[in-house]
């Protein structure tokens, strides 16, 4: 019997740093968000309250890892999510497409709808 192998998300990630359209996050609200993933699904929470619940899938596009997002629950229900992510280790860093197209790279920048989150695994 073959034993089923955890998806490498799979479990909690603290964010250790982020920025919107250029605008970096202070880390007194970086240390209150969190994110989980678990068997196709996300979370996100702030300061123990859930904010955002939905589902996710993993894939390749014009060379780099893709994550999409669907929105079920809370500030993001009904959108869809595009991003890019590296993962190494305890570390995972997304570039999202808030505006509903993949980025093109791991940066923002004002007037870009982009936000970039490093994350660091919690537990599995």
């Amino acid at each position: 019997m073959e034993t089923e192998v955890p998806h490498p998300f799979t479990g909690r990630w603290q964010v250790v740093k982020a920025e919107l359209a250029g605008d970096e996050m202070p880390a007194f609200v970086a240390e209150k968000m969190e994110l989980q993933f678990s068997e196709g699904n996300y979370l996100v929470s702030f300061a123990g309250d859930v904010s955002d619940r939905g589902h996710f899938a993993l894939g390749v596009s014009g060379g780099f890892k893709t994550v999409v997002l669907t929105g079920v629950e809370g500030s993001n229900a009904g959108r869809t999510i595009p991003a890019i992510y590296q993962h190494a280790g305890d570390r995972l860093r997304i570039c999202y497409g808030l505006d509903g197209i993949f980025p093109s790279e791991f940066s923002t920048a004002a007037n870009q709808n982009l936000y970039l989150a490093t994350y660091r695994r919690v537990s599995q």
